[in-house]
């Protein structure tokens, strides 16, 4: 079982950054995937970044202003997000999956752990 809490939401002026951090506890697999989802309200969960096996997976949308780094010894992963927009506020939550392949990592039905989620809200 594996638990994962994520922090460092808030409000955020367009243009702003943010920096959100997911702690995992429990059996993690150094090998699987972790990564960030986002749902804003009425809205579809959408895939955000993910990293697996030392490579970095983007959504277009957040691609060169968003940066995820996950740090195995800590059992962290993180998202560095830069020049926000109004149209990224939405809670976002970070996810494990240990056995996903790279074709599988923005589908979130092969995630196999969840956090609560964390609201971001981009707005002057």
């Amino acid at each position: 079982q594996v638990q994962l809490q994520e922090s460092g939401g808030g409000l955020v002026q367009p243009g702003g950054s943010l920096r959100l951090s997911c702690v995992a506890s429990g059996s993690t697999s150094r090998n699987g995937a972790m990564a960030w989802f986002r749902q804003a309200p009425t809205k579809d969960r959408e895939f955000v970044a993910a990293h697996r096996m030392g490579n970095a997976y983007y959504s277009d949308s957040v691609r060169g202003r968003f940066s995820i780094v996950r740090d195995n010894s800590k059992n962290t992963v993180s998202l560095q997000m830069n020049s926000l927009k109004p149209e990224d506020s939405a809670v976002y939550y970070c996810a494990s999956c240990p056995r996903c392949i790279v074709s599988s990592l923005s589908r979130g039905q092969y995630y196999d752990y969840w956090g609560q989620g964390t609201q971001v809200t981009v707005s002057s």
